[in-house]
């Protein structure tokens, strides 16, 4: 059953400029009261959710389950393929095939092998009713690697229907990815059948995959499209620090490990460049890090004072931030949603009616509905 939360919790405004470059503190005059539903509860670290087009709702856990919401009622799927289920490894996300009234078709990302062999996969399915049929892999990061952490995992589909794919340096593996014969540390493009498609700026290269899009990449938790300005977003994880929002182009280098903000874990410097010539700066950069996951760019009705701003989960600092833009994507300031909440926050989505739809990172996870 769904269940108010107090909405007196539900909203803080922070003055964060140090934590992002260029930004200015912001602090406004009157802002929203943020109301939150329990849409789900009881939920294995929900990872991702997907709005399905003629209405319904479906969410991944981590540990490979997929639920279907439709009004308050929530049913397992299943036929879902099996995944590697260990450390940060699991069922990530899922997307809706841009002709999903038509074919029935999802994709689902998630890690796939053992600990010693393993790497992220995305495999397209049919669903039907609350079952999963014809589950066909239709790309897989290959030479897989062992270890269960760092997978990246989110997807995006792009106005040339192609789909977009972050991959993960694999933690141990990070000189890799700078290395375009490695799928370790990129952000991939792929056709809908999990092809390389024309375009791809490394497809002419003989030592390069053809499915990499841009490289130099730690863990990429967070990918959204603004048909508005016609960009993509990525964000990622930085080591001890050096967490940071990107604007993804073609063929781009965005440093990693070659350049950063961060430490390592240790204390230890990993590089002793925070920029490099060539490689991309970050657009915004949080340092300490605030561990984001999921991000979504605001336009609905609901929020109109929102509109194209990048709105990211943080699971460290558990909040939403919103990072607001200017109309040429410009950082003007950032602010911090749902603090009182408490809540690790691992996705984040802006839902048809312009609600806001955020999972909680926990064994016995939650999607919340955020309103007005």
């Amino acid at each position: 059953m769904r269940r108010p939360i107090t909405a007196a919790a539900a909203f803080l405004l922070a003055a964060l400029a140090p934590a992002a470059a260029g930004a200015q503190a912001l602090v406004r005059p009157s802002a929203p009261v943020l109301k939150t539903q329990v849409i789900a509860s009881g939920l294995d670290h929900p990872w991702s959710i997907a709005f399905l087009p003629g209405g319904g709702v479906l969410v991944t856990e981590r540990n490979g389950g997929l639920r279907r919401i439709e009004g308050e009622r929530v049913t397992r799927v299943t036929g879902v393929p099996k995944v590697f289920n260990e450390g940060q490894g699991g069922l990530f996300d899922v997307l809706p095939h841009p002709d999903f009234q038509q074919n029935g078709l999802i994709f689902l990302s998630y890690a796939h092998g053992t600990r010693a062999a393993n790497g992220t996969r995305v495999a397209r399915a049919k669903l039907v009713g609350n079952c999963l049929l014809e589950v066909t892999p239709i790309y897989t990061a290959t030479p897989l690697k062992r270890g269960p952490v760092h997978f990246g995992g989110r997807m995006v589909l792009l106005p040339d229907r192609t789909l977009l794919l972050t991959t993960g340096d694999g933690f141990d593996f990070r000189e890799q990815a700078q290395r375009l014969d490695s799928p370790l540390g990129k952000v991939m493009r792929l056709t809908l059948d999990g092809k390389v498609p024309a375009g791809n700026p490394f497809s002419g290269v003989p030592t390069a995959q053809g499915s990499v899009w841009t490289r130099g990449h730690r863990n990429p938790q967070g990918l959204a499209h603004d048909p508005v300005r016609g960009v993509v977003f990525e964000h990622e994880h930085g080591p001890k620090g050096g967490d940071e929002v990107n604007v993804l182009k073609a063929g781009a280098n965005y440093g990693w490990p070659v350049a950063t903000k961060g430490l390592d874990y240790s204390g230890a410097t990993i590089s002793p460049y925070r920029t490099y010539k060539g490689m991309e700066d970050g657009l915004v950069v949080w340092v300490p890090s605030i561990a984001p996951s999921g991000m979504a760019v605001y336009r609905g009705a609901m929020f109109p004072e929102w509109n194209g701003d990048l709105l990211v989960g943080a699971l460290v600092d558990r909040e939403v931030r919103r990072i607001r833009l200017s109309a040429d994507g410009r950082v003007l300031g950032q602010e911090s949603l749902l603090k009182g909440l408490g809540e690790r926050i691992r996705d984040v989505r802006v839902a048809p009616d312009g609600s806001l739809w955020v999972t909680t990172d926990d064994p016995a996870g939650k999607v919340l509905r955020v309103s007005r």
